[in-house]
């Protein structure tokens, strides 16, 4: 095996979260740079946490995509720091994953999202 892996499995790893730039709890969707996530402990004062990078996670969702648009089985979700919840399918945000359930348009939903692309 090569000598030079740092960690085996990388799937969960203690990172600094780009976003939110601070405040995230344990079960957020975060990003590490353009790396989509779930943080699996509170970020730390300095931006830290351990982030799940892979796996699937219950997110809230919104249907919309700037104007209302239902989510489908399947679609991209993308990440949007400025919106609340973080999830939609606004093409503005960073790639985050994939719906694994719908949300009806203008709804929001605690759905199971593919974390990853």
């Amino acid at each position: 095996m090569a000598e030079n892996i740092v960690h085996e499995n990388g799937d969960q790893l203690f990172r600094k979260v780009s976003l939110p730039a601070s405040g995230a709890k344990s079960g957020d969707p975060v990003l590490v740079g353009q790396k989509p996530g779930v943080a699996l402990i509170d970020q730390d004062a300095d931006g830290n946490a351990t982030v799940k990078f892979n796996g699937s996670a219950s997110l809230p969702v919104k249907g919309t995509t700037g104007s209302d648009s239902a989510v489908a089985v399947g679609d991209i979700l993308y990440y949007v720091s400025a919106n609340t919840p973080k999830l939609s399918k606004t093409t503005s945000g960073v790639r985050f994953g994939y719906a694994a359930e719908t949300v009806g348009s203008g709804a929001t939903a605690t759905i199971t999202v593919d974390i990853g692309y």
